[in-house]
């Protein structure tokens, strides 16, 4: 048995979790509500917050597990990737602690925690996905169709040639200024509209890869075109345009899910990361898992945004292999 503390400052969310084997105990996340007045994170600023923020969040990580310090059999934390000055943070505790209870650090891959989501186990009835597993990774700054053959087997089918699928979503966001972060906004408003009003270009790419900047200058110059004819226009057709847009980027993602999924003859298929919260998304791969059969894994909504609890389960599995961490590594900012 273990019991594994897994810490994540990759971005603007500082979080720690206990876990034991693949068993979540706790999971405590700080959100960082100083950005929305910048429309963005703002790096400076994420790091001092989670310099705020470590002690606490790890304190009550492991009072709601019910587990003494001196319990741990190891530290994991976020090493990358993400922003620099909000890793160091979390690197830089998780090393100290791990130092000061002469225990083994893991390190952990950011992207990989988040398809790992799946695979923790929140009470005795869990069942884990079975492999081969094909997974939509896709967040604001990743956008990615996975095939894993095992935990960290994982071939790289497809991706975004530009921005990410939730960087388009926020840019929409932006465009029509309703407020940071855009995409929740977007899912909210877009349940009240209708998603056929109004259509944009999607581009044509090949296989499974991914772009996204046609689409953003397609709704650029679509409202620019209205405004100019309405100034009122946005407020008008909020909801119409939150829908429609949030339509055509969900329908490519989906596309070509279903298009890798078919061609490798998988079962078992997935979607991980920070727009997998989106419900246009959720609710158009449970369809696709009725029209094909498929066994569908979507994450809690806890588990969408980044959360500690998936870097400790990368962990777990890594520890059962005892891949452990040298205290010189570095976090970095890219894959």
């Amino acid at each position: 048995m273990s019991l594994i503390l897994a810490i994540e400052s990759s971005c603007d969310d500082t979080s720690a979790a206990v876990l034991r084997d693949d068993m979540l105990l706790s999971n405590v996340i700080a959100s960082q509500k100083v950005h929305e007045q910048y429309g963005g994170v703002v790096p400076e600023l994420a790091s001092r917050a989670h310099q705020q923020n470590i002690v606490p969040v790890v304190d009550s990580a492991l009072r709601k597990a019910g587990v003494d310090k001196g319990q741990l059999d190891a530290v994991a934390f976020t090493r990358g990737p993400g922003l620099l000055g909000s890793l160091l943070v979390g690197v830089s505790f998780a090393k100290s602690f791990a130092q000061a209870l002469h225990i083994p650090l893991i390190e952990v891959n950011h992207l990989q925690a988040h398809v790992l989501s799946h695979f923790i186990r929140t009470d005795a009835g869990s069942q884990p996905p079975q492999f081969p597993l094909m997974c939509l990774l896709v967040s604001g700054g990743h956008t990615q169709i996975l095939l894993l053959k095992s935990h960290f087997e994982m071939e790289v089918l497809g991706q975004t040639i530009d921005d990410a699928a939730g960087e388009a979503i926020d840019k929409a966001a932006k465009i029509m200024d309703l407020g940071y972060p855009g995409g929740p906004i977007i899912d909210r408003l877009a349940q009240e509209g209708d998603p056929n009003a109004f259509t944009f270009a999607t581009p044509h790419i090949p296989l499974y890869d991914f772009s996204f900047s046609g689409i953003k200058t397609s709704f650029l110059y679509f409202l620019r075109d209205r405004l100019e004819e309405n100034p009122d226009f946005i407020e008008q057709h909020k909801a119409d345009l939150c829908a429609s847009i949030q339509k055509c980027i969900v329908g490519f993602l989906l596309k070509k899910l279903e298009k890798a999924t078919i061609a490798h003859h998988v079962r078992q298929v997935a979607i991980a990361g920070g727009v997998s919260a989106n419900s246009a998304l959720r609710n158009g791969l449970q369809q696709l898992g009725v029209k094909h059969h498929w066994h569908v894994f979507i994450p809690p909504l806890p588990f969408c945004t980044d959360n500690a609890a998936m870097v400790g389960i990368a962990a777990y599995f890594k520890y059962l292999k005892n891949d452990f961490a040298d205290i010189s590594l570095p976090p970095y900012t890219r894959d």
